[in-house]
């Protein structure tokens, strides 16, 4: 997983390289369970994963929008959107990976205790 998005295939791999099952078995996991996510959320049901998060499936009502270029009001029509509300323990991994990151950058920073080097000050002018 080298890249910043995270693939079907490359979750494949995962589970092929942790669970040890053949990647035609991987895929097939992989592929069930987007399915079932995908399933019950087209059902309207909430779909809680344990210390990952939770998806579920809003109604958002028509209103009013602007068009920003012109100011013109605009209809937004109601429709369904996709909510995942991430549970706390997933945002404290999150958190603490990124604390970590920024504890490292800081410790391998170049030092800025010493002042900075001007040049030489000591050729002609004044030192005020």
């Amino acid at each position: 997983m080298t890249d910043d998005t995270v693939t079907r295939a490359e979750l494949t791999e995962a589970v092929y390289q942790e669970v040890g099952l053949s990647r035609n078995e991987s895929a097939d996991l992989v592929e069930s369970v987007l399915g079932e996510i995908s399933d019950a959320l087209m059902r309207d049901e909430m779909v809680k994963i344990s210390s990952f998060g939770s998806f579920f499936v809003r109604q958002k009502s028509q209103r009013v929008g602007r068009n920003p270029k012109t100011g013109e009001e605009v209809p937004i029509l109601p429709r369904r959107v996709l909510v995942f509300r991430p549970s706390h323990v997933l945002k404290k991994v999150i958190d603490d990976g990124y604390q970590d990151r920024l504890q490292r950058a800081v410790e391998t920073a170049p030092s800025t205790t010493s002042p900075p080097s001007f040049g030489d000050q000591g050729s002609g002018g004044s030192n005020v």
